[in-house]
């Protein structure tokens, strides 16, 4: 006559491969009641009520014959929903509970609508129909037993008394309280289920997020955003773009090497390597690597702005990396570090492939290219402090940023003789309204930037430069 609640589907989610494995491997299992054995206790209850109904007169002799009826309909209705074509039909158990409505309407009309037992099946009917299939299904499965309780009471007629005796009625509340309590049971067991099944999701969404997050430390972040967002594969594939290339190392690493110990180097190295790369990460490049004390950085790919501003950032970000090596000069000098470091850069613009090299199962993000030779031969000729830069790359920033010429040079994989420029800074920095100054002596360093000081930090900068300068004509007079 009616259905329980069947297995709520178990949810497993997670944002990576290993995570979605574990999940499948250990599911959350929910304590189902199938729909076999909910009509058993319906169906059964139902039985209960008409046997006792008819001994104490309260129906007709003929209703005994409904009890083989409900007690053999559960094993068809199974048999006819799992073992034949009906079990490929969509939504079949909403359709079976229209079933079981109509039939419980025309047992409510067939006792002439007794007051009792008709209410208690009306509640199991009603109770089914908003576990299994909501408002809708409930208002479906009224409408079917409203149309099933009419057919039969003109068909029968109505009960002269619609009181049921004591006994009945009992029974009648008693079995439906029984349905009733054994399917909330049920229902309340797979909420809480799925409240844990939610829970475990959460959990491992928060490990999978942290473990991206891991993960993408070997990874420039365009790249790592541009794979887990979905824009791209994870595959042996690459394409020709023209990009800006940018190579740099220390001049004076090789000497410091020697003189300190491999820790104190380490930090060293890696402090540089990570000012370099937030300044890098501000202009939008992509690192590519790190080689020893070098730096490899393109722009262009994943994401790019157009071949001329790729280009004029990429130079920008060179001449940031000049101005910023000169304040951690200034901090290493003051950990005791005696040996001038000094970076030199070069920089290429051109064709490049560009892409995932190398195997299925390990794979490199990188660039290849007579581009990327170009920019590491002219960061190997660039003198300490000093940016060097392809033809192509200048005819692109000439504009926005002066350059000297400094002639010509063969590379291998050119046929003609290469010319290169210097980089010397920004136009809008050139002259007496330049935002900055930087001077530097034995014992004494100043790099100031006038566009990013503060009102409050200029006061302070005024006071500590009267300061040193009152210092210095005191010494001068003194000798």
């Amino acid at each position: 006559m009616m259905s329980a609640p069947a297995d709520l589907r178990n949810a497993s989610t997670s944002a990576g491969k290993s995570l979605a494995s574990e999940a499948l491997n250990s599911p959350v299992v929910i304590p189902p009641m199938p729909d076999y054995n909910g009509r058993i206790l319906a169906y059964t209850a139902t039985a209960v009520i008409i046997v006792a109904g008819v001994l104490q007169g309260a129906f007709h002799q003929w209703l005994l014959w409904l009890v083989a009826g409900a007690l053999t309909w559960p094993h068809i209705a199974h048999a006819v929903t799992r073992r034949t074509f009906l079990r490929h039909s969509p939504r079949i158990r909403q359709k079976m509970l229209i079933v079981d409505c109509v039939i419980g309407g025309g047992f409510i009309g067939c006792i002439g609508l007794v007051a009792i037992p008709s209410v208690s099946v009306t509640l199991m009917l009603m109770f089914s129909g908003l576990i299994i299939g909501g408002i809708r299904q409930w208002l479906f499965g009224t409408l079917f037993m409203a149309a099933a309780i009419a057919a039969a009471v003109a068909m029968v007629g109505p009960a002269e008394n619609l009181q049921s005796p004591l006994l009945t009625s009992v029974l009648s509340v008693l079995a439906t309280g029984l349905y009733i309590c054994v399917t909330a049971f049920y229902s309340h067991q797979q909420a809480r289920a799925l409240m844990l099944a939610k829970t475990q999701i959460q959990n491992q969404r928060e490990q999978s997020i942290a473990l991206s997050h891991k993960l993408s430390k070997y990874l420039s972040p365009q790249v790592w955003q541009s794979i887990f967002t979905g824009e791209r594969d994870v595959r042996l594939e690459t394409q020709r773009k023209k990009l800006a290339v940018f190579f740099s190392d220390i001049k004076g690493f090789t000497e410091l090497s020697e003189e300190m110990e491999p820790e104190a180097l380490t930090e060293i190295l890696n402090h540089y390597f990570n000012e370099m790369s937030e300044v890098a990460l501000r202009y939008g490049g992509t690192i590519d690597k790190f080689v020893g004390d070098s730096i490899m950085v393109f722009f262009g790919d994943p994401t790019s702005r157009g071949q001329r501003e790729d280009a004029f950032a990429c130079v920008s970000m060179a001449i940031d990396m000049r101005k910023h090596m000169k304040i951690m000069r200034q901090k290493w000098r003051s950990q005791g570090i005696k040996t001038p470091l000094e970076i030199r850069m070069g920089i290429s613009t051109g064709y490049t492939t560009v892409g995932n090299f190398g195997a299925e199962n390990r794979m490199d993000y990188t660039i290849i290219g007579k581009e990327v030779n170009l920019a590491s031969r002219l960061e190997s000729l660039a003198e300490p402090g000093e940016i060097l830069i392809s033809y192509e790359t200048f005819s692109l920033i000439k504009d926005r940023i002066m350059c000297r010429d400094k002639g010509e040079i063969t590379v291998k994989g050119f046929g003609k003789p290469v010319p290169i420029y210097e980089v010397v800074d920004f136009r809008r920095d050139m002259g007496p309204n330049r935002s900055f100054l930087e001077h530097e002596h034995s014992g004494f360093a100043m790099y100031l930037d006038s566009d990013k000081i503060t009102e409050r930090e200029r006061r302070a900068i005024l006071t500590a430069l009267e300061d040193a300068a009152e210092r210095l004509r005191q010494e001068e007079d003194a000798s």
